[in-house]
């Protein structure tokens, strides 16, 4: 057995991952983690140590033209060649190239709708998917930059559950299998722990497999190209093993995350209301006022995206100032204030002209 197949296998096996009688949805964009990622399960399942049923799937993001259109076919080619089950999805989003941000979240929004939908019609255990230490160094410093707390820093999970999605799925995600299940799927990232991106690439190499390339991995507009291309080689000058302690360092801080969260979990009604007492909030510590803080904005704005340090450190101050009437403006047209002992949340409507 190669060597990435048993140190993958290690890694199910710590993980507590079932052997047999699962279904798993493997997603695969074409590139070398997603592939070594089909490679490694098609090895393990010949040599009959994994029992489970494999359906590859891919989304078409619809973002390169002819070049997305190879993806898919190279998937759906590598998929049969491996006799693994194949599904695929396609999304609809259109930005302008100016709202690369915006298309980033969406392009990943629309894939994990895709994924969830496909896992529940398969009332599959878990959703497979190739992220190594490079995407988690990647991950922390992106949310470093950003200015992110602790729940940011401690960058992605190895299992984490897949949020129920609130809205209609894209109607163009293709899964035609089983009626849906009211079961909650599963993110499980096996490579996260242990593989780089040269072991990815060398694992299909060593199995005479290409994979695809995304042009988009060298367009600079893009925060993550940046990251990867300009300062993860600058730190590498300084510690050759950066992408390893930037990765042990998130690994170290999802601990600490974890932690609270379990002690936080005990206080979390009080951040469930409409209005916090401020006199409540004033006796709390500064971990739990900040991660109860976190709480109680995702619940009033569905998300903490736009929020940084400095947002929740001008809510903290006006919890602790004896002055009245102050407000915390926050983006989106959304504000914090204080009135009658009370701390507010409200988004300002804003007139149309």
């Amino acid at each position: 057995m190669d060597n990435f197949a048993r140190k993958f296998l290690t890694e199910w096996r710590k993980l507590g991952l079932p052997f047999e009688n699962e279904t798993f949805i493997a997603a695969v964009s074409g590139g070398a983690d997603s592939v070594a990622l089909l490679l490694v399960l098609h090895e393990l399942r010949e040599r009959k140590k994994l029992k489970n049923r494999i359906v590859i799937a891919h989304f078409n993001h619809n973002l390169r033209g002819e070049e997305s259109e190879k993806d898919v076919e190279f998937v759906r080619s590598l998929t049969a060649k491996f006799k693994f089950e194949f599904v695929s999805g396609i999304s609809d989003l259109k930005f302008p190239i100016s709202e690369k941000g915006n298309l980033e979240q969406n392009a990943r929004n629309a894939r994990y709708d895709f994924l969830r939908e496909t896992a529940k019609n398969l009332d599959a255990y878990g959703i497979l998917t190739a992220h190594t230490l490079n995407d988690q160094a990647e991950t922390f410093l992106i949310n470093l930059i950003r200015g992110s707390g602790l729940a940011g820093l401690s960058g992605m999970k190895t299992i984490r559950n897949l949020e129920r999605k609130k809205s209609q799925t894209d109607e163009n995600a293709l899964s035609p299998f089983l009626p849906f299940s009211p079961s909650q799927p599963k993110i499980i990232r096996p490579l996260l722990n242990w593989a780089k991106r040269k072991d990815t690439e060398n694992y299909c190499r060593l199995r005479e497999i290409e994979f695809r390339y995304d042009t988009m991995n060298e367009d600079f507009a893009f925060k993550r190209v940046r990251v990867r291309k300009i300062i993860l080689p600058m730190l590498k000058e300084f510690n050759p093993k950066i992408i390893e302690t930037l990765a042990e360092t998130a690994f170290l801080l999802q601990t600490e995350f974890d932690e609270l969260n379990s002690y936080f979990e005990g206080n979390a009604a009080q951040f469930e209301t409409a209005e916090l007492l401020l006199k409540e909030l004033q006796t709390l510590s500064n971990a739990t006022l900040r991660r109860g803080l976190r709480h109680w904005l995702k619940l009033k704005r569905g998300d903490l995206r736009s929020l940084e340090i400095k947002h929740f450190a001008a809510i903290e101050n006006l919890i602790h100032s004896r002055k009245s009437g102050k407000v915390v403006e926050l983006p989106n047209g959304e504000e914090v204030y204080k009135e009658k002992g009370k701390l507010i949340f409200q988004k300002i409507e804003v007139e149309k002209s």
